[in-house]
């Protein structure tokens, strides 16, 4: 496999999707090569395991974790590594243009890299990290999972709980797949409820505000 020396290789697409799957297929590629490969995760992924890349369908690797891609960088000084294997890449806290700096630089020495990450956030705009890899990698992959309402191929990863902060870890239990369609259906909805919600809320408000200014104004006469 040595055409894949100093190439770029990338899974994407949404949660459920197989991504990380793929991953841990072409690291055990590489090991039975007799490559030495080490793979590495954002140590803010612990739904699993903290020291563990695990698939949904519990197939694990050993991991390293990290906080940036200089953690990587300087890991591959002092060690014997042919491939590197980064999976949930778009939680890797490094600024993008830095981030692509490095990775070229890891390319230029001849390392193979197999990344894997979201594209999307739950409100489908694009991870940066992730944006900035595709243009330079050698090899992508786009994976979809199903969609959960129609079977269909899922484009994007449903957030069914209301949390708005932009990365909330979590699998099924916060999460679904879902097509185009009966996402912009899902957010819909969701955003007629939140419009509801609020307007309840400030119904209420003012009401309870005219009843305390009727008090008032009883009291006083």
């Amino acid at each position: 496999m040595h055409q894949y020396r100093g190439k770029l290789i990338v899974h994407t697409g949404s949660m459920f999707s197989g991504k990380t799957s793929s991953l841990w297929k072409e690291v055990n590629r590489f090991k039975i090569a007799k490559y030495n490969v080490v793979v590495f995760k954002p140590k803010m992924d612990s739904r699993y395991s903290k020291e563990k890349v695990v698939t949904h369908d519990k197939n694990e690797i050993e991991a390293i974790n990290v906080d940036n891609i200089d953690d990587i960088v300087e890991y591959t000084k002092t060690h014997d590594v042919n491939v590197i294997a980064i999976d949930e890449v778009q939680f890797i806290n490094s600024k993008a243009d830095h981030f692509v700096k490095q990775i070229n630089y890891l390319l230029e020495k001849g390392f193979t890299i197999i990344a894997a990450g979201l594209d999307m956030d739950y409100k489908a705009k694009p991870f940066q990290l992730v944006k900035e890899l595709l243009p330079i990698c050698d090899y992508v992959e786009k994976h979809h999972a199903v969609c959960a309402v129609c079977g269909n191929d899922a484009w994007v990863s449903y957030r069914i709980s209301d949390d708005k902060n932009r990365i909330q870890l979590g699998a099924s239990e916060a999460y679904m797949p879902l097509c185009r369609k009966h996402y912009i259906e899902k957010m819909n909805e969701k955003k007629l409820t939140e419009l509801q919600t609020t307007y309840l809320d400030k119904d209420k408000k003012i009401k309870t505000q005219f009843s305390i200014t009727k008090l008032c104004f009883f009291y006083s006469g």
